[in-house]
């Protein structure tokens, strides 16, 4: 990590924005996954952006000035079945992510920390990552474009937000786990295994880039694009707030205009 910061700033100049996004994951129940592969999991996913932040601040905070974003799940909060590490992983880069955001406003630092917690996406994970299932994984629907993750993490590397929520299922699924965690245990014991399952039957032999990055470029989007939303609600919603705020006032504007202001003249200010 260290040496790619280095390199980056060689070649390409300061570091502005430095974004955490490595990941990889075993689709399985927890008690068929191995020791080693669940080390491999927390250090990819987690240790990953421990040791990227680590090198992003040594060259951010002598500047006091930069970004720092966590590209997140909304599995950094509420954990589903066959993905124990990948959530546990989620769920330590967002403690992580509030301790050091602490240490740095008692610092004073302008360098901003952020989170992005994300939905289902389109991309190749669901065929790279290592699965002990009898059938091939699938995300939980909603899927949305990769277009959309990638709109907002730019937009959170720009705005000081402390964290960043993007999709309806994000916000549902975080608001829901508030309000009633054991009713959502429930619910997702009944349905998130199933939800994961596609139709189509694993390949026993199927390589994965849990171990080592695959050959080929494989491009951004997966095999999901006939069922993948283009655009988020939520998400335009949220970064659009004043403009959301105004319209419940909308109608009435055109009476407000033609309606004289009490207790004052046209000369007055």
């Amino acid at each position: 990590m260290d040496g790619a910061a280095k390199r980056v700033e060689r070649e390409l100049g300061s570091i502005d924005v430095w974004i955490n996004d490595a990941m990889v994951s075993v689709f399985s129940r927890f008690t068929d996954i191995s020791d080693e592969e669940f080390v491999r999991v927390t250090a990819v996913t987690y240790l990953g952006v421990v040791n990227g932040t680590r090198a992003a601040l040594r060259h951010m905070l002598p500047r006091d000035r930069g970004a720092v974003v966590q590209v997140g799940s909304a599995l950094a909060y509420r954990g589903i079945p066959l993905q124990s590490a990948y959530c546990g992983a989620k769920h330590a880069i967002q403690g992580f992510t509030e301790s050091v955001r602490c240490e740095l406003m008692n610092e004073g630092s302008r360098v901003h920390l952020t989170m992005v917690q994300l939905p289902a996406l389109n991309t190749p994970q669901f065929d790279v990552s290592a699965s002990h299932l009898p059938c091939r994984p699938q995300p939980v629907p909603p899927i949305y474009d990769v277009e959309v993750a990638a709109n907002a993490i730019v937009w959170a590397s720009r705005h000081r937000r402390r964290e960043v929520w993007v999709g309806g299922s994000t916000a549902a699924t975080l608001i829901a786990n508030d309000l009633a965690g054991g009713l959502l245990d429930r619910y997702l014991a009944r349905t998130a295994v199933d939800a994961q399952l596609s139709r189509e039957p694993a390949d026993p032999v199927a390589p994965s880039n849990l171990w080592q990055p695959l050959p080929g470029d494989r491009g951004a989007r997966g095999r999901f694009g006939d069922r993948s939303h283009r655009m988020s609600y939520q998400w335009w919603m949220n970064t659009h707030r004043g403009s959301v705020a105004a319209i419940p006032l909308a109608p009435g504007l055109p009476a407000v205009r033609g309606r004289p202001a009490r207790g004052r003249t046209s000369g007055s200010r």
